[in-house]
Parts: structure tokens; C-alpha cells; sequence
């Protein structure tokens, strides 16, 4: 293919309230950078040209809107986007997307699921968070290459901005959604430092002046979504006609705090306001009363704002205008709100409360800690060191600022923040002008692209954090690890771990567990550290080693080389140390799961695992035909006194090196009715619960190629129940189609119309159904009505009193509201559990408590409204619970946002997670 010539240096700003898109020649070095006017629908029949384009999306009813309102939709799709968009959203329920860049860096879902409009009902068409962000970029191109069809947009040199607290993943997703909307020719930039290369381009020809008295820059960028900070140390020359020197020095940690919560703030004070017996709207009435209270904010924290605003919440179906309701917002409180909840004046040593719970709404986690200001003391204490040499040992306090994001319109905000750094120093800090702060992100990025173009680049640093690969360690309690690419190591420059070797086996994924920092310690390439709660968790890196046919499982020592890439993310390579032209590619795995499990660092395995090895061995290796078949009865026994210590306290690392070698022997293990029941047995505890160490994955896969063969022993019920619960321990780790499989295969013996044909009746006397119960509640992934649809028939069958208590079990972990390792978007909506809470409460929960286990399970607070039952509801549950002389941490669970103590994962998972194992609570 013919190489293009860019035309254009192109900069966007996707930002979580509105995209925007500003170019230049690139040829002609003086033209002025200009806003790109975006072609979109402003209202039904109507379109024109913006310089925003809001970052929405609105999914109408069938037959809402007609074919020319849909003119810049996918084929195929009928969405609309921008301003319409947002117009259209405020006046609706539930068809409202906003917010896909939060949902990018969400650490929690799945981001290629089809899951926005969070909380949207059935007659709802979703998009993934992914999908969502790709159609802002697609419409942009589509209008783009509109206006110039000979410079088509996916050939110009592009810019697309980032915060500078996203991750790798947040980074490769946003990448991803580009090469979705068509554009591959990418470079991503740091947002705070886009507003940097606008302000020095507008300030060129007077920069000594403007920054004579400058050595440390705070810029503070409060979009929509995220609170991004970052420091710029500015070095001065004795010569004049030298330009200052900019190093980035800190860049904040990922802060899910914006203009999105003032509006949320503002949204919970109207609801409470608009009355009925229930206050707790649902999520497409907030989605709705959100909006409403973004443009009162707006318009109320203005120069010229009224005194006050109404906010109202429309109705539905046939009672309209009977079911409005509406609230009053006044410009006192609302500025009480903002300054005070947001930005109050607080202490340099006043930091955010780690313990305190965070805020869920529409499935997204934000900061615990809504006051910003409490966030930039933490930053300062965090790079203290480099502030102090920036500032020759005068304090930590910069002496500038340069604000930007759309809350600071507000000349209250602004001189709010003006004050509080004024506050903290003797001194307050130069204000760097700032007049356009929604569109100098865009023009940024161009002068970003300038700057590169003509080798003239203004700001230094490198990479913004220092990233550590986990490595052993003898200390089972300290996580240690090797730092890879220090801070500060420049773009394109490869680092490589020369005296730091690995050895791999080909033909199999190997992952790679990493961490970053961002604070002021300083390392060097192969430097091991411990690691604290300073450090973040990075998704998880695979490469799969392929060699050939005679290599295969042969063993390769390799170096690690880490390279910052110019288009912004990490290059990380395994390089032969026998030849270094033999290189493997290793890439960020985005994860998919809803929950992610997070392991010590391996422990040693004990002295004698080769002794413990070679006794499984005995019964499951290539020379256990001599061994007496009764001998691996007592193989469990046997190894519990070679390791030393009982089943249930045998370590994860442990665990998963005796899987190896029940894997390995999984041919031999048909050899008896004892040798099949404790290979099930022990292999699957072994592995359980499928997911949260690195490789599980790998794992679950080989084990699963094993489900077509079934069980040998059919005729030995014993056999069955550990068949059974060998797939409930690791049904974690299934995918979607391997739980459809297992449902598919065992929901004649639940479906109570299907369980009484005579077949399957002879079959469930050795099938163990109570296994099978057990089994079917933990398929998380399962689609919503596959699961509604199993509960119904455990309910049915709950009629009886025979029914066991494994089967009240089996419905509270259907109809939970927190998946143990789904997906949220998974979780069965709120008003068809509230039906099932009613049958069950009129249950005797002292007699059975089970049913209370159950009805705390499906009442457990998320606070996540989407998922939550409603407030009478819950009353019930809580006054039944105290009733029934329940334990007070299953009323704790209904009535508070609560993470898990081990006793209750226990009874959740139905067994004890493996020593170290510890499932992160989803958002």
C-alpha cells in the first residue's frame, strides 16, 4: 500500500464529557492551530456544527427518531451521539450512555461487554464500554473525511490524549478503540501535559517573563471523570537566549474524581427532595435527574448564575405529566457542594482516608475521598523529594499552577484552588492563563505534534512511573520485585536486564505479574525493592514461548528489554540470552473477568516436594501398575504428612505445583473406581478456585479438554460428587461457553418438570443431586435468564420440604448482587430477586437459618443501585434478620457496603480459599 503524506497534524481530546478536535498544517510551520467545527445532531431534524462534540450516546425506541436523525450512526446501529444526544438524555430513562472513558479504566468488567446503558432495561440495545468510545472516534472521522475527502483523516499524524494516571490497560483500550473507529496512525499524550504544550505554545514569545519566578508547575486537570495531577520541574538558564528546561516529575495515581461527582452530589440532594414512599430512584430516573443537575450546575456556578434552579424528573407511560416531579437547587448550596465537599480549604497534612468506603454509582467505583484538595496534598507528599530539589529545599509547595478541565469556568472553583495552594506556602502561586480550559487539551495535542515535527520538544521526563516485575520470595509475607524500566527512561531507549536471567519453557504461556510507582523513589534497572501499598497492580503480561517440535518443553534462558514505545505504552520482549536476535513478544492481557483475584508472592515450596511429587506419582505416573490400586486410597492422608500441615492449609503455590503433577498424570487416573474419585478430588482442590494465580487460565483450559470424557465409574455415586465438585471449585476460571456447557448437561436434574421422567429419576439415584445443585449456582456467567430461569425451579422445588439445605444455598448464590467472579452486568435484576426475598421471608429463618444465609446473600448492599434491592425491601430483610437472631456481619452485609472476612468468602465459596488467595470485592 502506498504511503500517505499527513496533510494534517490532528489532536483529540476524548474526554468523559465531551470530545474535541483541533489541527494544523503540516507543512505550514506559523498557521494557527484551529478547532475542528464537528458536524452532529443537535436536536431531531437538526444538524450542525460544534466545537464539542459531547462524549454520549443516546439508544432510541423503535420508530423514535427518524432516518435522517440517524445519518451519522454505524450501519446497522441507530444510536445517536452529541449534543442531541445529551438533550435526548435528559429527558429519558435508561437509553443515556455517558461516562465510556470511565468505564475504560474500570478495573472491574469486562470492557467488550455490552453493558451501557448501565442499568438499562431488556428493550434497551447495549454497547460495551469499548464500542462506546470507538463511536465518538468513528464519528469524528466520518465528519472529518467529510470536509476533506483528499486528507482523509485515518492518513494525518494523530494525537489522541489520555489522562496520565490511566494504566496500560486504560492505554490499550484506548488504542483499541481507535484501530475499531479505523484510525492506527496514533500517538497518545498525557492530558495535564497537553494543557502544558498549549500554554508554552500561546506563550512563546515572553516565556522567560511568564515563568521568571517558576521552578515547580502544578497542573490540575478536573475533567468529567478523573482528577489528574502532575508536577513540572522548570530549570532556568543564565543565558537569555535559552529557553527554560521542563521536566515532568510526578504524575498522579488513577483518580475516578471529576465534574461526574459534583453532578452526583448535587443528584442525591434532589432526590431526596422529590419525595415518595420510596427515595431511592432507580438508575434510569438518576440517569435521567443526573443530567438535569449537570446543567443546573453549570449554569448555577456561572459569573451571571440565578439564585436558583428547578430540576425535574419526567414521568412515564400514561401518567406524564402526573408522575413529574421536581426539586428546587439554589447557587448557595450548590457552591456549598462544590467548594466545600470538593474543594475545601484543608491542611497540606489533612490526606485522604484510605479505610473510608467508596462511592459506587452506575457501576462505576469512584474515589472514596471526594475531597480533591485532601488528593493534591497526598500528590505533594508523595513526590515530596523531587519537589523540594525543584524547589531548592523551599518546602513542597508548587509556585504555579495551570488549571484546566471544565469545572474551572467556575471563577469560584478556580480561586477556591488559588487559595487553598496559597494556603499551604508564604506565598500564593503564579496562575498561568488559562482562558479556553475545554479546548486546550485538543489544541495541546497539536502543539504537541508541532513541537515533535520541528524537534523542539518542550517537556522532558520520560516515563512517568518506575514498573517492577514480581518475583520470588522466601518471605511468604513481603512481596518483592525487580524493577524493569525506571522512572524517567526516555522514549525509545530499550532497558535491558542484563544481570537479571529468567528461565522459561517453550511451549507453554508464561505470565508475568507487574507493578508500578510513581513516587519520588528513585531505582535502577535489576534494583529489587518491597513492595507496598505504594505500588498498583498492572494487568497481567502473557507470552506464549513456541518453539519447534524437537524444542518443545525444553527450557530457554532469556533477559527481560523494556522499551517506553513512542505511541505511549510499554514494549516488554524476552530475548534469548544465547542469541538475541530470538526475541518473544510479551503483551497486556485486558482483563475480562469481573473479579480478579490477587496472590502473594510465591512461597517456597517445601524441601521435600520432590518426595511429595513422586507420591502422587505412585499412583498416577507411568510406573504405579506395580502399586496395590488400594494404596491411593490413602494417598490424601499420605501427603498431608509429608507436607506437614492439613489440606486446607497447604499454600496457593503449593496447591497449584501438585496440579502440574495431577495433570500430568491425568491418563492413569482411570485405573479404579478409588484412583478416578481422589484424582477428582484432589485435583480440583488443587486448583480451586480457578482464577487469581498467575497461569489459572492455562490451567483451567487443559483441564477442561478432560470434560468430554466424563467418568469411567459410572455406577459409584461417590464418583459423581466429586465429578460435580471438581467443576464447582474451578468454575471461576470457566469461560462462558464452558458454563453453558456444564448447564446445558445438568439442568434436566434441576428442572423440576424434566427431573420427573423416569430416565433421568433412575439416573439422579447416583448422580448426586445436591452436587449438582451446588454446581449450577456458581455459573456466574451464565446469561441473566438461563439464571432467573434456575432459580425459579429451585424455588418450585423448595415447596417440598424434603428439598435439601444445599438447594436455599444454591439461590443465594444465584441471586446474589456481588458475582464472585462474574460480571456485574451478569447480576439478576433487582425487582425479580425482591420477588424471591418476599417468598423468603415468609420462611422461619431461626428454625432455618440457611434461608436467612440465603436472603442476606441476595440483599447484600453493593452500592450499586443497578443491582441493589430497594430500600422496603431491605427493611424487611434487616428486621427479619435481627428476628431470627442472626449473626450481626450478615446484618451488616444488607445494611452497609461490607467486604468479606474469611469466615464469610468461606461460606460463599463453600469451601476455604487457599492460603494467600484473596478475592478482591468487585465495584
Amino acid at each position: 500500500m502506498q504511503a500517505h503524506t499527513p496533510k494534517y497534524l490532528v489532536g483529540i481530546d476524548l474526554g468523559t464529557t465531551h470530545t474535541v478536535v483541533a489541527f494544523a498544517s503540516a507543512d505550514n510551520h506559523h498557521q494557527a492551530i484551529e478547532i475542528f467545527p464537528i458536524e452532529q445532531l443537535v436536536a431531531p431534524g437538526q444538524v450542525a456544527a460544534r466545537s464539542l462534540l459531547p462524549s454520549v450516546r443516546y439508544h432510541p425506541a423503535q420508530g423514535e427518531l427518524s432516518d435522517s436523525d440517524t445519518v451519522f450512526a454505524a450501519p446497522g446501529e441507530t444510536g445517536v451521539v452529541g449534543m442531541a444526544a445529551r438533550m435526548l438524555g435528559a429527558k429519558s430513562k435508561g437509553r443515556f450512555v455517558t461516562s465510556a472513558k470511565s468505564w475504560l479504566s474500570h478495573p472491574s468488567v469486562d470492557h467488550s461487554a455490552e453493558i451501557l446503558p448501565w442499568g438499562g432495561g431488556d428493550d434497551v440495545n447495549k454497547i460495551s464500554p469499548i464500542d462506546a468510545s470507538a463511536s465518538y472516534l468513528a464519528h469524528i472521522r466520518m465528519v472529518w473525511n467529510h470536509r476533506f475527502p483528499d486528507a482523509l483523516l485515518e492518513q494525518q499524524d494523530l494525537v489522541i490524549t489520555v489522562p496520565a494516571s490511566f494504566d496500560e490497560a486504560a492505554r490499550s483500550l484506548t488504542l483499541e478503540a481507535a484501530k475499531l473507529a479505523g484510525l492506527t496512525r496514533v500517538r497518545l499524550l498525557e492530558e495535564p501535559q497537553a494543557v502544558c504544550y498549549d500554554w508554552l505554545r500561546r506563550n512563546h514569545d515572553n516565556l522567560h517573563q511568564a515563568l521568571a519566578d517558576v521552578r515547580l508547575l502544578l497542573v490540575c486537570d478536573v475533567g468529567g471523570g478523573t482528577t489528574d495531577l502532575t508536577l513540572i520541574e522548570i530549570q532556568h538558564s543564565n543565558q537569555a537566549d535559552v529557553e527554560p528546561k521542563l521536566t515532568r516529575i510526578g504524575v498522579g495515581d488513577h483518580l475516578m474524581l471529576g465534574g461526574d461527582n459534583i453532578d452526583l452530589a448535587l443528584a442525591h440532594l434532589a432526590e431526596s427532595r422529590l419525595g415518595g414512599a420510596d427515595k431511592r430512584l432507580s438508575v434510569a430516573d438518576l440517569s435521567q435527574l443526573l443530567e438535569q443537575c449537570r446543567i443546573a450546575k453549570e449554569k448555577l456556578l456561572a459569573d451571571d448564575a440565578p439564585e436558583q434552579i428547578k430540576v425535574t424528573l419526567l414521568g412515564g407511560g400514561g401518567k406524564l405529566i402526573g408522575a413529574t416531579r421536581s426539586a428546587v437547587l439554589s447557587r448557595d448550596e450548590v457552591r456549598e457542594i462544590a467548594l466545600n465537599g470538593f474543594f475545601p480549604l484543608s491542611g497540606l497534612d489533612e490526606l485522604p482516608d484510605r479505610k473510608r468506603s467508596g462511592v459506587v454509582e452506575f457501576g462505576l467505583p469512584y474515589a472514596a475521598e471526594p475531597a480533591i484538595s485532601k488528593h493534591i496534598a497526598g500528590f505533594l507528599k508523595q513526590h515530596k523529594d523531587r519537589a523540594r530539589l525543584a524547589l531548592k529545599g523551599e518546602g513542597i509547595v508548587p509556585d504555579a499552577l495551570l488549571l484546566n478541565g471544565g469545572v474551572f469556568r467556575s471563577q469560584p472553583i478556580t480561586q477556591r484552588t488559588i487559595d487553598l495552594i496559597s494556603s499551604w506556602s508564604s506565598k500564593p502561586p503564579v496562575l498561568l492563563e488559562n482562558n479556553h480550559p475545554e479546548l486546550s487539551v485538543a489544541f495541546g495535542a497539536v502543539s504537541y505534534a508541532i513541537a515533535r515535527r520541528d524537534k523542539k520538544l518542550k517537556i522532558g521526563g520520560g516515563a512517568a512511573r518506575s514498573y517492577f516485575l514480581l518475583v520470588d520470595t522466601d518471605d511468604d509475607a513481603q512481596q518483592r520485585g525487580v524493577c524493569i524500566l525506571p522512572q524517567g527512561s526516555e522514549e525509545g531507549d530499550e532497558v535491558v536486564l542484563k544481570d537479571r536471567r529468567f528461565a522459561l519453557r517453550l511451549g507453554q504461556p508464561v505470565r508475568f505479574h507487574l507493578v508500578s510507582m510513581s513516587g519520588d523513589s528513585q531505582f535502577n534497572p535489576g534494583d529489587i525493592t518491597d513492595i507496598t501499598d505504594q505500588f498498583h497492580s498492572l494487568p497481567p503480561l502473557a507470552a506464549a514461548f513456541e518453539g519447534d517440535d524437537s524444542s518443545a518443553n525444553t527450557e530457554v534462558i532469556v533477559q527481560l528489554a523494556v522499551t517506553q514505545t513512542e505511541v505511549g505504552t510499554l514494549k516488554i520482549e524476552c530475548v534469548s540470552a544465547q542469541d538475541s536476535q530470538q526475541r518473544w513478544n510479551v503483551e497486556f492481557q485486558i482483563r475480562k473477568k469481573g473479579r480478579s483475584g490477587a496472590v502473594q508472592v510465591d512461597a517456597a515450596l517445601p524441601h521435600n516436594i520432590n518426595a511429595i511429587i513422586e507420591k502422587i506419582q505412585t499412583s498416577y505416573g507411568s510406573k504405579s501398575k506395580q502399586v496395590d490400586p488400594k494404596a491411593v486410597k490413602n494417598l490424601r492422608v499420605d501427603l498431608e504428612k509429608l507436607i506437614g500441615s492439613a489440606r486446607p492449609e497447604w499454600p496457593t503455590p503449593l496447591l497449584r505445583t501438585l496440579f502440574a503433577t495431577f495433570l500430568e498424570g491425568a491418563k492413569y487416573h482411570k485405573r479404579s473406581e478409588s484412583h478416578e474419585k481422589i484424582w477428582l478430588s484432589l485435583t480440583g482442590f488443587c486448583l480451586r478456585p480457578g482464577f487469581g494465580y498467575p497461569l489459572d487460565d492455562w490451567r483451567v483450559e487443559q483441564l477442561w479438554k478432560l470434560y468430554p470424557q466424563g467418568i469411567q465409574f459410572v455406577n459409584e455415586s461417590q464418583n459423581w460428587s466429586e465429578w460435580w465438585t471438581l467443576w464447582r471449585r474451578i468454575a471461576g476460571g470457566l469461560n462462558v461457553q464452558a458454563q453453558e456447557q456444564l448447564f446445558a448437561d445438568i439442568e434436566k436434574y434441576i428442572n423440576p418438570a424434566a427431573a420427573r421422567q423416569p430416565g433421568v429419576l433412575k439416573q439422579l439415584k447416583i448422580r448426586s443431586y445436591d452436587d449438582i445443585v451446588r454446581l449450577a449456582a456458581v455459573l456466574e456467567r451464565l446469561p441473566v435468564d438461563k439464571k432467573t430461569q434456575l432459580g425459579e425451579w429451585l424455588l418450585t422445588r423448595l415447596q417440598k420440604p424434603s428439598e435439601s439445605t444445599q438447594t436455599w444455598w444454591a439461590v443465594g448464590r444465584i441471586g446474589a448482587r456481588h458475582p464472585f467472579h462474574g460480571s456485574s452486568h451478569n447480576v439478576i435484576p433487582a425487582d425479580v430477586v425482591s420477588d424471591w426475598l418476599t417468598r423468603m421471608l415468609s420462611e422461619d429463618w431461626r428454625k432455618s437459618p440457611h434461608i436467612g444465609f440465603a436472603a442476606t446473600l441476595i440483599a447484600r448492599m453493593s452500592g450499586d443501585r443497578a443491582r441493589d434491592i430497594n430500600d422496603t425491601v431491605r427493611s424487611l430483610v434487616i428486621d427479619k434478620l435481627k428476628l431470627s437472631k442472626a449473626p450481626q456481619a450478615w446484618v451488616d452485609m444488607v445494611e452497609q457496603v461490607k467486604v468479606l472476612d474469611e469466615k464469610e468468602e468461606k461460606q460463599i465459596f463453600g469451601e476455604a480459599l487457599p492460603p494467600g488467595l484473596k478475592l478482591i470485592d468487585d465495584a
